[in-house]
């Protein structure tokens, strides 16, 4: 039986360091092991790095870099045309924005801002509420004799 005052390693578990440089009986004098000349007998060589390349341009440095700019928070825009507000006119809606145009499944996202686009035409008088609005889309919705709300909201309309 044994106790914490007989405990040792396995036999073979644990090896001595390599002591290098001491001498020729040691396997590894003078040398030490790297050869007579050449980049890597040297100290300092630059193998302490994972992208060196043997002293040609590194990777990193060959391929161009992606430039420009990303915004933090970008302004997304969710977009509808007026021949899809068109439709919601022939249901006898009056009033659109952003709950009405979800509520329907015209628009899938939430969180983000409403823009209306002058694609297709409307016929019928309506109140529309967006974050923004081209110009071709409000003329044609007060040409209808309709009114546009702008939500405040992002500069870009």
């Amino acid at each position: 039986m044994s106790n914490l005052t007989t405990l040792s390693p396995s036999p073979g578990s644990q090896t001595r360091k390599t002591r290098l440089a001491r001498g020729r009986g040691s396997w590894v004098g003078g040398t030490c092991g790297r050869g007579m000349n050449g980049q890597n007998s040297r100290t300092g060589t630059g193998k302490r790095y994972p992208t060196f390349e043997g002293g040609q341009t590194p990777l990193f440095r060959r391929t161009p870099k992606k430039r420009g700019f990303t915004a933090y928070k970008p302004e997304e825009f969710v977009i509808v045309n007026l021949d899809q507000i068109e439709l919601l006119a022939l249901d006898g809606v009056t009033t659109v924005d952003y709950a009405v145009l979800y509520e329907r499944r015209i628009i899938r996202e939430k969180g983000k801002f409403l823009k209306v686009l002058g694609r297709g035409e409307i016929k019928s008088a309506m109140t529309i509420t967006a974050d923004a609005v081209s110009a071709g889309a409000r003329a044609a919705i007060e040409k209808a004799g309709g009114t546009v709300t702008v939500a405040e909201a992002p500069a870009a309309e």
